[in-house]
Order: structure tokens, then sequence, then C-alpha cells
């Protein structure tokens, strides 16, 4: 398996591809493949990490293609990159016959019984993190010709995602708020406020969570929508706290936990680890339990099809099994298959 990782605008990109992939028939002019990536991003250089190419090599395929149809399909202004006239039409063309070829190698490959495509997803922070890779391993295993496209960010950015066709499929955290997007809960979780070792109570009260320092994910993240709801229910606002801090990822926040900067609350998913190894304890506060479900989101309208939709079917049948299995049974090693 191959992977690329980068940390950009909009969150994280990461390009999976399975090693059985290198044997799949590549159909697609490549020329055409590099100019619909570097058109897509308007971006020579996101084109070149996501095709696995240098910058100069996606440079010399755009202008042996504009070399070949006697045009020029992009404008280069003050650092940015336009599509001309003539490229925005080529690029309309060029997506149809991109999904045109996709369809095909489905199809042919369905009459061998394989799964093939590409499949383009998009995951919030937590589930990437810490539900993600189990998921990933087990789905590849059982389709080795699918190529994997991951965009990672919080539930905002993953929902934008969606609606800009970036992605066919996202696993978000927190409700999508579209009515363009359909959403399918896949896995149950609790988000439960960790503390450090030897923080002075093992249960809080209202009055000593409100006297405490809290720390909080940014804003956009399904996870601080889930602790703002819960909170607000049990009748506790954010201005009523001692102090909240702001932090723009899990891993932050349990760092800064373990410092000894706050406490906070954060999915059980995320800290096994810690607690196995005595880092961070868990502290129950009275009345109050903050639950949420991971979602699964599609456009609305009809189901995913190809790759899309088996991954659809795959993660809300192995997310079950996962969401069953109790917490100390789920160590970093373990199969899902």
């Amino acid at each position: 398996m191959e992977g690329n990782l980068r940390n950009g605008s909009g969150g994280y990109y990461c390009r999976v591809v399975s090693a059985d992939n290198r044997h799949v028939a590549q159909l697609e002019n490549f020329r055409l493949k590099v100019f619909r990536k570097v058109a897509e991003q308007l971006s020579f250089r996101k084109a070149a990490e996501q095709l696995f190419l240098t910058q100069p090599a996606v440079t010399l395929q755009i202008k042996a293609l504009e070399d070949d149809l006697g045009v020029r399909l992009f404008d280069r202004v003050a650092g940015r990159v336009f599509l001309t006239r003539q490229g925005a039409l080529l690029l309309r063309y060029a997506q149809q016959i991109s999904a045109i070829v996709a369809e095909a190698e489905q199809e042919v490959m369905a009459e061998e019984g394989h799964l093939s495509g590409e499949l383009a997803l998009g995951v919030s922070s937590t589930i990437a993190q810490y539900v993600l890779p189990r998921l990933i391993a087990a789905f590849l295993a059982e389709n080795p010709r699918v190529q994997l496209l991951l965009h990672s960010g919080n539930t905002d950015e993953i929902v934008q995602f969606l609606l800009q066709d970036k992605v066919s499929v996202g696993l978000i955290e927190g409700p999508a708020r579209d009515r363009a997007v359909h959403t399918e809960p896949f896995m149950q979780d609790e988000l439960v406020l960790i503390t450090p070792p030897d923080f002075e109570s093992d249960r809080l009260s209202r009055d000593q969570l409100l006297g405490s320092n809290l720390l909080m994910r940014e804003q956009g993240s399904g996870s601080r929508r889930v602790v703002e709801a819960a909170l607000e229910k049990a009748g506790l606002k954010l201005k009523s706290f001692k102090y909240v801090m702001d932090l723009d990822s899990t891993e932050a926040i349990k760092s800064a936990v373990e410092a000894g900067l706050g406490i906070a609350f954060v999915s059980r998913w995320a800290i096994s680890k810690e607690l196995q190894l005595g880092a961070l304890k868990v502290a129950p506060v009275a009345g109050l339990r903050v639950t949420r479900h991971f979602s699964l989101i599609s456009r609305t309208g009809p189901e995913p099809h190809g790759p899309a939709g088996a991954f659809r079917a795959f993660a809300l049948e192995r997310a079950r099994l996962l969401s069953e299995a109790p917490l100390t049974q789920r160590p970093s090693g373990t199969s899902i298959r």
C-alpha cells in the first residue's frame, strides 16, 4: 500500500493506493488526466501531489497538451492559476470522459467479480485518526483494486467537500445542517470528561465542572457542537466556566490535559492508549452524559453506486461490529474483518 499526506487548507489530504492497483488498467488519456487534476485544483503543485509527479513533470504535460491543441488552457496571474475559456470547455468534456472511463472500468471488472475505480472519501478528524484506519484496512483487503483518495478536516469542511463534489461519501462527527446532504448514523460514540491522573476528584459536581478550565475543539468541529448542546441541555453555558480555551485537534487537547492546563470532553475512541498507560483518567460529571452518533453522509438523491456505494454498505455493517465491542477490547491492532 502506498500513502501520501499533506497539511493544507481545508485539513489533510491523503492518497491511499492498494498494492494491487498497479495492475489496474488506466484507460483515461494521461495528459487529459493531468489537465483535469490541474483544472480542478487550479494548482500545479496540488495536482502534482495527487498524481505522485513532480511539479515540472505536470507543467510539461500541460504544455504538450496545449501544443497538441494549439490553444492556451491556463492563465497565470499574480501567482494564481486560472482556466481560459478553452480550458473551461475542455474541463467539462474531460470530466465527462473520466466518468465514462470509471464506469467502463467498474463494469468490466464487475464481470470478473472485482470492484475497481476511485473512491474520494471525506472524513472528519476524530474518525480519521481513531476509527478509519481499521475500516480502510478491512475494506481494501476485500476490494484491493479500489483506489482511495482521503480528505480530512472538521465536520463543516467535510460537508463542503461533499457539496463541491470533491468527495462522494463522508464520515462526520456532527450534524450536516444542509438539505442537500443525506445523513445516516453509522456508529455510536460517547464524549467523556478527561483529567490529568492526579486530578483532585474522580467524579465532578456541576460546580466543580464550572470552576475548571475547559479545553474545547475549534468552531466548526462536530465534537464542539455536541459538547455545547449537551452542556446547554444541562443548563451549563460556556460563559459560566472559569476559563475556556479552544484547540484545533483532539491530540492537542489530550496533551494540554496531560500538562495540567485544564479538562476536556473527548471521544472515548481517542483515549484508549492513554487510559492503558495511566496518562489520563475519566471523571464522570453528575447529571451529564455526552453521546452522539458518527454519521455517514452522501448527496441527497439516489444512493451512491460503485466504490462509493460499496464503502457505504461496508461502513454501515462493520461499524456496527465495532460499536458492539467493549472499549477494553479495542486495541489499536484489532482486526474487524
